[in-house]
């Protein structure tokens, strides 16, 4: 084909895709579900810069402890950094399944208003609950506090009344899926997407009651922690990823679901049991030792394999990717989710290590990498997905107008948390050793851990790789805003010039 044929040929799809798409919030031809996934989305990115600006106030508390007191104290800041940073992967996973449950399906979504109605619920829940974290921090814990203010939880401190909206949020993205998949078509992606959110209503609910047994109210606490986080989200970024390769690489179905399958399998085979490396010091039987040790590493494999299997049958097909910024995410998601939930995880799962790491900063280190590499990666590829085709599907290569955007985004928000994580595992080493190999795990040994020069030297590097984060989560902002606009060669042309040249 000619260059001028080329042009021509570009220009009548851009025209054809221009007609369909119209713009991003607004475009009248979206699918509902996908205009739905758009609101997902953006609130998601907004909870995005909450996470990371509350995770430098509380960074900057560790070097100037007297910063902010009793105006924005430690804990709330802590509290808020965490909360928002599972919220903002939770809207990120829900809006993604809206966004491709039509196309998985082939039929419009059933309920979709009711879909429509819960995330307005959970919009206003979750505003509603972060100004009472802010406007009321301090307090006598009855039940009325409990269910108006806050839990008072570790990670769900939620209070029981948005608990209860969570959960009917849940089901009714339940129905929706399900509804959706049994009026249209059924698939293997369909099967365990539709069983995990089962699941993901069904185990918060472990955590919406508590007993004055402190080992029996930890024992169910972390079935919301591990298993409603770790596992079921597990489950439901396979599902994402399953879907996103099918379209950014055209990678055949059965590679996809075959490992889709391995997941669940290695989940309810490892994952479950995988807890019980939480149950090591909370007055659990000594058998957990064993079990929690053995069963803990080896959920991310599957998620991992699935990428890199998928590359290689793209390869050997030849198929083209029009999409370089969600394929480089896809990448940091298998590298990220392997060595954050595995590689870092396994380093103090076993019982004879984790006596001196627990509560320290190196459990901090391996929740940094594992949450960003196992969950904020895939989202932030689906937000990718999300805009090409918004904007008309055009072409999203590497040789893209503003293309440095999304690149410097990649390299500042990678290194940044990579320079977290080890700055954290050098504190959390430091804490291991002083405070609990030398000192006993005393009140003593505590604090001269925490005033040692490396816990401090630790905790400076940690907030200069938090403003590189910072960073490089508003270049991605402004580039998830921005990129593709002006783009004026289409992604169907170019692939089908490298199917047919």
């Amino acid at each position: 084909m000619t260059l001028q044929a080329y042009q021509e040929k570009a220009a009548a799809c851009w025209a054809g895709s221009k007609q369909k798409h119209a713009g991003l919030m607004a475009n009248p031809h979206l699918s509902g579900g996908q205009k739905l996934a758009v609101h997902y989305f953006t609130v998601a990115m907004v909870l995005f810069m909450a996470q990371l600006l509350f995770g430098l106030l509380a960074g900057l508390q560790f070097i100037f402890p007297s910063f902010l007191y009793e105006i924005l104290d430690f804990n709330v800041n802590r509290m808020v950094h965490i909360n928002a940073m599972v919220v903002w992967m939770l809207y990120g996973f829900l809006g993604s399944v809206y966004w491709f449950l039509e196309d998985e399906s082939g039929v419009e979504i059933v309920g979709l208003k009711w879909g429509q109605l819960a995330f307005w619920v959970l919009t206003g829940a979750v505003t509603i609950v972060v100004l009472v974290y802010l406007l009321i921090q301090i307090g006598s814990g009855t039940d009325t506090s409990l269910w108006l203010i806050n839990e008072g939880r570790e990670y769900i401190e939620a209070p029981r009344w948005a608990d209860i909206g969570i959960v009917v949020v849940m089901l009714t993205f339940f129905y929706n899926v399900a509804a959706t998949f049994a009026k249209g078509k059924w698939s293997g992606i369909a099967g365990v997407l539709t069983l995990d959110l089962v699941a993901l209503a069904g185990l918060y609910l472990a955590g919406m009651f508590y007993v004055t047994n402190i080992s029996v109210d930890q024992y169910w606490w972390w079935w919301v922690i591990h298993l409603w986080v770790e596992a079921t989200w597990e489950v439901l970024v396979g599902c994402i990823m399953a879907w996103s390769l099918m379209k950014l690489l055209g990678v055949r179905r059965k590679v996809v679901q075959t490992w889709l399958y391995i997941e669940v399998a290695l989940m309810f085979g490892s994952g479950i049991l995988g807890l019980g490396h939480h149950y090591f010091w909370i007055g659990t039987p000594e058998y957990w030792f064993t079990i929690g040790g053995f069963f803990s590493a080896l959920e991310p494999i599957p998620l991992v394999a699935m990428v890199v299997h998928s590359i290689y049958d793209a390869g050997a097909h030849k198929f083209k990717n029009s999409n370089h910024p969600a394929l480089a995410w896809i990448i940091a998601h298998a590298f990220g989710n392997f060595l954050g939930a595995g590689v870092w995880g396994f380093m103090h799962t076993l019982p004879q290590i984790n006596l001196y790491t627990h509560g320290t900063q190196w459990s901090a280190s391996h929740g940094h990498l594992a949450f960003f590499g196992a969950y904020a990666t895939i989202n932030i590829a689906f937000f990718y997905l999300a805009a090409q085709h918004a904007r008309g599907n055009v072409w999203m290569g590497g040789d893209l107008a503003n293309g440095w955007r999304w690149k410097a985004a990649a390299i500042l928000l990678n290194l940044g948390v990579m320079g977290m994580t080890v700055a954290l595992l050098i504190a959390g080493y430091e804490q291991s050793f002083i405070e609990r190999a030398v000192e006993g795990s005393t009140w003593a040994g505590y604090f001269a851990a925490q005033n040692h020069p490396w816990f401090m030297q630790a905790m400076i590097w940690r907030m200069v790789f938090g403003l590189m984060t910072a960073a490089g989560g508003g270049l991605l902002f402004w580039d998830l805003l921005e990129i593709g606009k002006g783009e004026q060669r289409s992604a169907a042309v170019i692939d089908s010039e490298t199917v047919n040249p």
